[in-house]
């Protein structure tokens, strides 16, 4: 396994948790282990096992910035619909190339480029 550890929340695609951990990294998937949990339950679960958070819900922006929740890192993905087929090949491209920097940010995903906020 690689250094980096991750906790998929339900609304991530879970073709993310596939493609991460054929690459053999440590994906959590609150899907499988934790289904419909609060968001709360989330934020404690990446805390707790210090893990960067995936998701798709941008209420965790609240939850880090308004809240001041002490997240080990999240990844907010911002991907429509017409730009998904390219999904996974940039999530894995910012994993490879940002992998320290991701852990103690907040990293918009978007089509063609990733913005990291130090948190």
């Amino acid at each position: 396994m690689k250094e980096i550890k991750f906790l998929a929340d339900e609304s991530c695609d879970f073709m993310i948790v596939r493609t991460l951990r054929s690459s053999d990294y440590d994906v959590s998937s609150v899907a499988e282990s934790f289904p419909s949990i609060l968001d709360e339950q989330v934020l404690d679960h990446a805390i707790k096992d210090e893990r960067i958070l995936l998701t798709e819900d941008k209420d965790f922006g609240e939850w880090v910035f308004a809240h001041g929740e002490k997240v080990p890192g999240v990844v907010l993905i911002r991907f429509p619909g017409n730009a998904r087929s390219q999904l996974c090949k940039q999530m894995m491209f910012l994993v490879e190339v940002h992998s320290i920097e991701l852990k103690k940010s907040f990293t918009v995903l978007e089509p063609g480029r990733a913005r990291l906020r130090k948190i």
